[in-house]
């Protein structure tokens, strides 16, 4: 166990666990970001009621505690509910950000000029074609930035993983350094690979980015040279 290169497998495969949680978990979020929005954005007041708490609930608590909640209290009665340490970190990871995002996706909504909501209503537009073709593309490009930047938090985030028993790369990290003392080596590699994780998320949501930019760019050049 004291030569190196033996023991860099160990760390691939925590990368790969890392990047497995990362992927779900991001998925998780948008998935909940949606649905907290369209709560939060309801005509009533119930719905909005529980998006709000849903936000406010996993926003103000600390991830870790909700990770430590989801793996030690919920098999506990009256709950008796037995989750994966995968599951409970794609479950805690998901709805906590998804929470951030939210926010986000609500602000860039909000953010779409009036007069595009007045325009879509004078073409006689029903709700769900106005939102998908006029409020969603405009209210994306002002919100793929930031829901960049809480992507990479997110992956930042799995470390705390490695605190219900996951392997994942921080752990894989901790237990090479056990073995082989070797802390510059391991951590200096650790604070890489993760860099690299996180500049892919930034090159995909860029090349994202640039599609939604370059659609609504030729929908609106679209009317004038109709015109």
């Amino acid at each position: 166990m004291s030569d190196l290169n033996e023991l860099l497998p160990l760390m691939w495969k925590g990368t790969l666990v890392t990047i497995q949680i990362a992927v779900l978990s991001i998925m998780l979020a948008i998935v909940m970001a949606g649905i907290a929005t369209t709560l939060r954005e309801a005509p009533y007041r119930t719905l909005r009621w529980l998006g709000n708490v849903y936000v406010e609930v996993f926003r103000g608590t600390s991830l870790l505690v909700q990770l430590f909640w989801l793996f030690f209290v919920l098999p506990l009665p009256p709950f008796n509910i037995q989750l994966t340490p995968f599951t409970v970190a794609i479950v805690g990871l998901g709805l906590h950000y998804g929470a951030y995002g939210s926010e986000i996706l609500r602000g860039a909504l909000h953010s779409v000029a009036g007069g595009q909501y007045e325009a879509a209503l004078a073409l006689n537009m029903p709700a769900w074609v106005r939102l998908r073709r006029v409020v969603l593309p405009q209210a994306m490009i002002i919100a793929l930035p930031p829901a960049t930047n809480l992507m990479i938090e997110l992956l930042k985030g799995t470390s705390l993983v490695s605190l219900i028993t996951l392997s994942d790369l921080t752990f894989r990290a901790r237990q090479l350094d056990e073995a082989t003392f070797k802390t510059a080596e391991i951590f200096g590699l650790t604070l890489l690979i993760y860099f690299v994780l996180a500049q892919i998320i930034v090159t995909v949501m860029r090349h994202f980015e640039r599609r939604v930019s370059s659609h609504v760019a030729v929908r609106r050049v679209a009317p004038r040279a109709a015109s």
